[in-house]
């Protein structure tokens, strides 16, 4: 996945959360006036543990922090050195470890994290959103993470949450915008059967009250490329999805980068009778490659 050039990544972002959690460590150790080979025995450690720590090579955890702050003497520091930990493995989470009891307990946890946005911003530029998804595209889509992954395979559950998670979109206090590119509807990520169901539900979906979705055609001229798809929940979180890891990134002058981001690229896109007629279009060159069940 390519991000946008000339912008900080999120995983670039980790990398300095964790250098300066890291820098705050070393000067609780040198304030305390030990050596970081004197720190590593105190605490029964390889030396090299602490050079790792300190310069962001490797993530404390919770144990390391407060073994930390005993043997400098700065527990008064432990719970805003906590913070900053769970803060930078908020950003970061790998979908390994994450997935490791399977996907429907992933699919449970972004159901609460719907339930308390009110406002939906989400681009993408690749597949549908879960959302909006039929249950037959959504199989196509778990199965796939079950492929990549080589995790526990509770593909029923997985879709069943997923489609349960749906319900929000009723709901008339919350707001969706999406923002679709045309690729979107064209890639082939399912069978054709299954993305004639999908592209038939987007148009009945756009019809909601509270649902606004664009389409960004391929002739369109885009202001910001389409580099990769994101969530813009609130004002308050960013959520990427990489091949490797989601990324939550909830710093202010993230948030408004992806707002802006976001901003420009629904300022392209269709809405309403043009982008039924986009969708509309592929579906009719979709419908060629299906088989007539009447023959």
């Amino acid at each position: 996945m390519t991000l946008p050039q000339g912008r900080t990544s999120g995983a670039t972002n980790v990398q300095e959360a964790r250098i300066a959690l890291g820098g705050r460590l070393r000067g609780l150790r040198v304030d305390a006036g030990l050596s970081g080979k004197e720190l590593a025995e105190s605490l029964s450690w390889q030396p090299s543990k602490v050079s790792k720590i300190e310069n962001g090579k490797q993530t404390p955890s919770d144990e390391d922090i407060h073994a930390w702050t005993r043997a400098t003497d700065r527990e008064a520091e432990t719970a805003d050195l906590l913070a900053s930990l769970h803060t930078l493995e908020l950003q970061y989470t790998e979908w390994q470890r994450q997935l490791r009891g399977g996907l429907k307990p992933h699919q449970s946890e972004i159901a609460e994290i719907n339930a308390r946005t009110r406002m939906f911003r989400v681009f993408e530029s690749t597949y549908v959103p879960g959302l909006l998804q039929t249950a037959e595209y959504a199989r196509a889509r778990v199965a796939q993470s079950l492929t990549v992954f080589k995790i526990p395979n509770d593909i029923h559950q997985a879709v069943q949450t997923r489609i349960q998670r749906q319900d929000v979109l009723y709901r008339p206090e919350k707001r969706f915008h999406f923002v679709l590119t045309e690729a979107v509807l064209r890639y082939r990520l399912c069978t054709p059967e299954v993305m004639l169901g999908q592209l038939d539900r987007l148009i009945s979906m756009a019809a909601l009250p509270n649902v606004k979705l664009g389409i960004i055609g391929f002739e369109t001229a885009y202001v910001v490329a389409p580099a990769h798809g994101f969530w813009l929940l609130d004002d308050d979180r960013v959520m990427v999805e990489t091949f490797s890891a989601e990324l939550n990134l909830a710093q202010p002058q993230e948030t408004a980068l992806y707002s802006n981001i976001f901003d420009s690229l629904a300022s392209v896109a269709s809405y309403g009778r043009a982008a039924r007629t986009i969708i509309t279009q592929v579906i009719d060159d979709l419908s060629e490659q299906v088989p007539d069940s009447s023959d």
